[in-house]
């Protein structure tokens, strides 16, 4: 009897099994869910349903109903949950028999079916496994086996039948970012390896995308999408990066930076825009990245009060920026992910890249990402040339007010940072990131220079610690793998 289990250390690893699963099932599978009260055959099943859906809409359990049945795209989906049965005779009223073999069926508490249950079906075990869960995989059949094997997969094997398919099958590996995704050559084009288990998902990138070349903007083409397990095949837009042509001749930098600002006008939101709100419950959860990261890296310990209070400053310093809905931000706006394609005209001249977390917010964050850069010094006269170029281009925008919420948002990008670098190094074993925090220090420190960061800065004076030569050098030593 073919068998098989995979690992699911948190309910994202479920989710990632339900979104494979939803991809390989065909009108006559059956997935027979097995295991004890809490132990996520509800999460599998929704997922499944979902992902096969389209949709991130809540998908109800079928407790009461018994069954809910779905018309995805080339099949129908029921769900039965079969708790409430005391045994087969009750199955006749639910249809439940005839959707076998036309419909792909997902049945929890299987065990209610007897002598019912078809012989054919993948069987998924949840069990608990140390603080997750394992799913233990059999079946009987051929069918079966053939869901086994896919499933269980490597991801190694999963990219290579991807790229076999899109007709590129040879993937040379390029050069990583501090995200778990991974990119290849494949071919003239580039592979995205986004694994969903481990915190990516290709689904926001594919919609802004979607936003960007609608308004006839240089992101890549997404040339084939294996969207369920993570993989695209892009269009390569070359290699010319910003920041490599601004090391090669210094005085390329103005002409660059320019084509960058004036492509953020082009950024304008608009009501179509399906992206969410950079609001204020993002703006102070990313800015407690400092506190809850950078701060124990550093040996400050942090009490309640600590973190309150820190998140009381944000909340009243950025309640005016967390307010703006004016701008498509994209967020990692910088020298490292724009390319200059000087053969296309206007603002498609610029590149673009590493933009899947925009959101709708403030027209300052990206001029923040692009002159604040945390990889490369961008010299003070040159920001305030291109500060003034934006604004020269939005008259409609009150000059001091802007450069407030420039500093605002200034401080808040940065002490995000600040924090990410430090558990890059803590947690994921990435200690040369503590390298470029001084440089992003220094931006917090001239952001925080006004006074209408006063309670951001008296915090950050009282409580959080400059990243000293000795204090970056004890955390690495601390944190080396």
């Amino acid at each position: 009897m073919p068998t098989g289990s995979i690992s699911l250390p948190d309910p994202r690893a479920s989710m990632a099994l339900g979104m494979r699963l939803s991809s390989l099932l065909q009108p006559g599978d059956t997935v027979l869910l097995q295991g004890d009260l809490g132990a996520g055959k509800s999460t599998l099943a929704r997922a499944v349903i979902q992902a096969a859906l389209g949709s991130d809409e809540p998908v109800p359990s079928p407790t009461f109903t018994i069954t809910a049945e779905y018309d995805a795209p080339g099949a129908q989906i029921v769900h039965a949950d079969l708790y409430r049965l005391s045994g087969p005779d009750e199955l006749e009223e639910t249809g439940l028999i005839d959707a076998f073999g036309t419909a792909i069926t997902l049945v929890e508490w299987p065990d209610r079916m007897a002598h019912l249950m078809p012989g054919d079906a993948l069987h998924i075990a949840l069990v608990q496994d140390g603080e997750g869960r394992k799913a233990a995989l059999s079946a009987t059949d051929a069918r079966g086996a053939a869901l086994i094997a896919a499933l269980t997969a490597s991801r190694e094997t999963q990219l290579s039948d991807f790229l076999h398919d899109t007709g590129f099958p040879d993937a040379t590996p390029v050069p990583g970012d501090a995200s778990n995704r991974r990119y290849f050559h494949a071919g003239p084009h580039i592979a995205m390896d986004a694994p969903y288990a481990q915190g990516e998902d290709v689904r926001p990138f594919m919609a802004v995308t979607a936003l960007l070349r609608a308004r006839d903007l240089s992101a890549p083409a997404i040339l084939a999408a294996d969207q369920a397990n993570g993989f695209l095949l892009l269009e390569n837009l070359g290699d010319a990066l910003f920041a490599r042509l601004c090391n090669g001749d210094a005085d390329r930098e103005d002409m660059l930076y320019a084509a960058a600002v004036d492509l953020l006008h082009a950024l304008g939101a608009q009501e179509t825009d399906a992206v969410p709100p950079y609001d204020m419950a993002v703006l102070e959860r990313e800015a407690m990245l400092l506190t809850d990261w950078w701060c124990p890296a550093a040996g400050v310990g942090v009490s309640d009060d600590m973190r309150a209070d820190w998140a009381g400053c944000l909340r009243e310093e950025l309640a005016g920026v967390a307010a703006d809905r004016s701008a498509l931000v994209l967020r990692d706006y910088h020298a490292e992910n724009l390319l200059w394609l000087p053969e296309r005209g206007g603002d498609a001249r610029v590149g673009l890249l590493d933009y899947q977390d925009a959101l709708i917010g403030h027209p300052a964050y990206d001029l923040v990402s692009l002159l604040e850069d945390a990889r490369r010094d961008v010299s003070g006269d040159t920001a305030e040339r291109m500060i003034a170029r934006f604004l020269d281009r939005r008259p409609d925008l009150d000059d001091g007010a802007f450069r407030h919420d420039y500093d605002l948002l200034g401080a808040q990008r940065n002490a995000k940072i600040v924090g990410i670098f430090a558990r890059l190094c803590v947690r994921d074993g990435k200690p040369r990131y503590l390298s470029l925090i001084p440089r992003v220090w220094a931006h917090l420190m001239r952001d925080l220079g006004g006074e209408h960061t006063r309670r951001m800065r008296d915090f950050i004076e009282r409580h959080v610690p400059a990243p000293t030569e000795a204090v970056l050098a004890r955390i690495a030593a601390e944190y080396r793998q």
